[in-house]
C-alpha cells in the first residue's frame, strides 16, 4: 500500500489498529468523541452504518487529502441490539443471552476522502455453544469486556472456547471486515 493518501483511523480500538497493522497499512490514531445514539426503527445494519458515519462527519472539516476510517460493530440477536455492556452483571447478562444460540455481528465501516463518504457493511453469524455461568462468569471478571458489543472478544477465551463456527468474515468479527476495507482503500489508491 502506498503512503499517499495518508490513512487516518478514527478508533482507539487496539484490535482495527492491529488489523491494520497486519494488512501492512501505514495510518495513525485520531481520536474524536461522537455521540453514538441512533433513531429508532433502524436494522442492525443501518444502525453500524449510521454511527460509523457520525464518527466520519466528525472530521469533515479537518481534513484534506487524508483518508479517515471510522468503524462501527455491533451484535444482534433475536430482534435486540447487543452493544458494549455498562458493567459486570450487565456483560454477564449478555453471553447468557448468547450462550447455545446464533447471533450476527455487524461493522459498518465509512471512509471520509475529499468530502466523499464511501459506506459499507459486513455481516457475520456466529455459532456459540452452550456456555456455563462459571465459564461466563470468569470470563467477565478475567477479561472485562466493557470495550466490547456483544460483551465479548472473538480472540480471546470464550471466543476461542465457546464459538463453534462462523458463517462470514472472522474479521468482521473482530471489528474490522479486512478484506472489504482493503478493496476500498485500493480504489482510493492506497
Amino acid at each position: 500500500m502506498g503512503v499517499f493518501p495518508q490513512l487516518i483511523l478514527a478508533s482507539k480500538s487496539p484490535r482495527r489498529q492491529d488489523l491494520l497493522k497486519l494488512m501492512d497499512i501505514d495510518f495513525r490514531v485520531v481520536l474524536k468523541e461522537v455521540d453514538e445514539s441512533y433513531p429508532e426503527g433502524l436494522t442492525p445494519a443501518e444502525i453500524a452504518l449510521h454511527i460509523a458515519t457520525k464518527k466520519a462527519e466528525a472530521f469533515d472539516e479537518d481534513i484534506t487529502d487524508e483518508v479517515v476510517l471510522t468503524a462501527d460493530t455491533i451484535v444482534a440477536i433475536d430482534g435486540l441490539i447487543l452493544g458494549k455492556p455498562e458493567n459486570a452483571e450487565h456483560a454477564v447478562e449478555m453471553l447468557q443471552r448468547l450462550s447455545g444460540k446464533m447471533h450476527e455481528v455487524y461493522t459498518g465501516v465509512c471512509l471520509l476522502h475529499k468530502g466523499q463518504y464511501n459506506k459499507f457493511y459486513d455481516r457475520s453469524e456466529v455459532f456459540f455453544r452452550k456456555l456455563t455461568d462459571e465459564e461466563i462468569r470468569s470470563y467477565v471478571a478475567e477479561y472485562q469486556p466493557f470495550d466490547k458489543a456483544g460483551s465479548y472478544g472473538i480472540q480471546q477465551r470464550i471466543g476461542l472456547i465457546g464459538i463453534e463456527r462462523i458463517n462470514g468474515s472472522y474479521t468482521n468479527v473482530v471489528g474490522l471486515p479486512t478484506e472489504k476495507v482493503y478493496q476500498q482503500l485500493k480504489k482510493l489508491g492506497m
